[in-house]
């Protein structure tokens, strides 16, 4: 008795299942993509509503930001009395090399939040309007 459907039957209902799952993920990814986007947006206001959690926030920025650059002094200057005492130029080059490493570390965390601020403001971000992550 099944054979008595047509092929026209089984076409239709293969279609009809397609265009249900196809409706079903894309209602899916909907949700789930509103729920998770729109959850950034919605901690970003909450940390401007708050009464101290912006000026923790610069203060944190402020002392990670110093305690960086002392790092980059104290590293700098290790490596610069090492290299007195070192004799092997593959050695000397090592720390010429961690040097620079540690220069561009302390380069990039002294440039992530102006450039966090500017470009937070240009595009809109509720975050960057609240709270100021310029180090100095």
């Amino acid at each position: 008795m099944s054979q008595d459907k047509t092929p026209s039957e089984d076409e239709h209902r293969t279609e009809s299942r397609l265009t249900d799952r196809i409706t079903r993920r894309a209602v899916l990814t909907i949700v789930f993509v509103g729920l998770f986007a729109a959850e950034p947006a919605a901690a970003q206001n909450a940390v401007c509503d708050a009464d101290k959690l912006p000026g923790m926030i610069e203060g944190f920025f402020q002392l990670t930001t110093g305690l960086g650059i002392a790092g980059l002094a104290v590293v700098w200057q290790a490596d610069s009395l090492i290299e007195m005492f070192t004799l092997n130029p593959e050695q000397k080059k090592g720390l010429k090399r961690h040097k620079r490493s540690a220069t561009k570390s302390a380069v990039i965390l002294v440039a992530l939040g102006p450039l966090y601020t500017v470009a937070g403001s240009m595009m809109s971000l509720p975050l960057a309007d609240c709270v100021d992550l310029v180090p100095w």
